[in-house]
């Protein structure tokens, strides 16, 4: 959610995000319906009043006195109920508008529609060349048995895989060398619950919303042989429970900023995105990653200079993989509404012969931790922190840019160097 007070001050700064973002939000009725609000919850208070002294009145009354007192009330009793039926209408209302409602972006994020309007903003390492024709991450795992797609598909449906043998160890080396990484900068690992209920959604900005079609629900028959909901769903990162972990807490100022990484299984449903990088593990179903989660106090300054520290975490871990690779500023209509500040990391992939988004880097103002009431004490003042995530590592779509740069002659794939450790000593792949 965002600062009501705020959007009452300036609601063309909201009205602009909201278009900027391409949402369709009508702010004036929202004011309209917020001045309705303020005005039903005195006239309510003040019957509730009037209603609780008279009942204070009756036990010493007689008569008449009372009879007509008693008459009074249930006047006064149907009122009531009236002016509470019509500011909980108004309510229902105000509050379901104001989970649609965007944050504001920051001035220097670039406008835009879409993805066509993300920015580059630098360049880092070499692009491989080949002295022989190169293949790509499918031909090369089919041919090494380390992955399969046909078997996926039979067991799961399509976009789903196998990683088999070297595959699902080379997965497994990078995400324990990334997870190392972190530790070593002072992070707190997680292995946090799969599912989420909806308020957990709800709190990080997922629902409701265009996200919801992206998410699986977790359910099951009853006793009627009847498909029901658990109200449960299966995360699509492990932002979601991570961020949630501190829901309805005031943390302690002392521990903030306070740094956690989620390794976790994720899955998406990516509805909508049939026909598109249909081919091998770009887009799939079920993926691992290790994402950062930063809550810290209620200052802009300080989170972007922890929004560069998490994304410069996931830069190093590219470094040490020596992956070429580009950072973007996303632009307002890829954003999301949840976001104040976006960046993509995408790495070079020869089979696409372009970049590929393999990282997201966002910080989230105080969306999160109003919607998920996180709070800390400032002075005596209760103030709501503000949140940041980023994608440090996911697989299986790294192992793409890894499988095709490393590739050899022979068919054959190198191992990166810092993975060698975590694939006990094994320097090639195939031979």
């Amino acid at each position: 959610m965002i600062d009501l007070q705020d959007l009452r001050t300036r609601p063309d700064a909201y009205k602009k995000a909201a278009k900027d973002k391409n949402l369709t939000i009508d702010f004036d009725a929202f004011l309209k319906l917020d001045n309705k609000r303020k005005e039903l919850i005195p006239a309510v208070e003040d019957k509730r009043a009037k209603q609780n002294e008279a009942s204070k009145q009756i036990p010493n009354m007689k008569g008449k006195e009372k009879e007509a007192l008693l008459s009074e009330m249930k006047t006064l009793s149907d009122g009531l109920k009236k002016a509470e039926a019509a500011l909980k209408e108004v309510e229902v209302e105000w509050k379901d508008m104001q989970l649609m409602f965007p944050s504001v972006p920051l001035d220097s994020v670039p406008v835009g529609k879409d993805e066509g309007g993300n920015t580059e903003v630098r360049k880092v390492g070499e692009l491989p060349t080949f002295d022989f024709e190169p293949k790509d991450h499918v031909t090369l795992g089919e041919a090494l048995d380390i992955i399969d797609l046909p078997r996926g598909a039979k067991v799961s449906g399509a976009r789903n895989y196998f990683l088999k043998g070297d595959g699902a160890r080379l997965q497994q080396a990078v995400m324990r060398f990334t997870m190392d990484h972190l530790h070593a900068k002072g992070f707190t690992l997680f292995c946090p619950p799969l599912m989420a209920t909806y308020d957990c959604f709800m709190g990080t900005g997922f629902f409701p919303g265009a996200d919801e079609n992206q998410i699986y629900v977790v359910g099951g028959k009853n006793d009627d042989g009847a498909l029901e909901s658990d109200d449960l769903y299966l995360i699509g990162t492990s932002e979601v429970t991570v961020c949630s972990y501190h829901k309805d807490e005031i943390v302690e100022t002392k521990d903030l900023p306070m740094r956690y990484a989620g390794y976790s299984a994720c899955f998406r449903r990516e509805a909508g995105t049939y026909g598109k990088d249909t081919k091998g593990l770009y887009r799939v179903h079920q993926f691992e990653k290790v994402e950062q989660v930063v809550l810290c106090r209620a200052d802009q300054e300080e989170a972007l200079k922890l929004f560069e520290e998490i994304r410069n975490n996931a830069e190093e871990v590219l470094q040490a993989l020596k992956l070429p690779y580009r950072v973007i500023d996303v632009c307002t209509g890829d954003m999301g509404k949840a976001k104040v500040f976006m960046q993509d990391i995408e790495t070079w992939m020869p089979s696409r012969d372009s970049y590929g988004e393999t990282h997201s880097c966002s910080y989230l103002g105080d969306f999160q931790a109003r919607r998920l009431n996180i709070r800390y004490d400032d002075g005596g003042e209760k103030k709501f922190c503000h949140t940041l995530n980023n994608t440090c590592i996911a697989s299986p779509r790294i192992l793409i840019p890894i499988i095709e740069i490393y590739q050899n002659a022979d068919g054959t794939i190198t191992v990166p160097e810092v993975l060698r450790s975590y694939m006990s000593g094994q320097e090639v792949i195939g031979e």
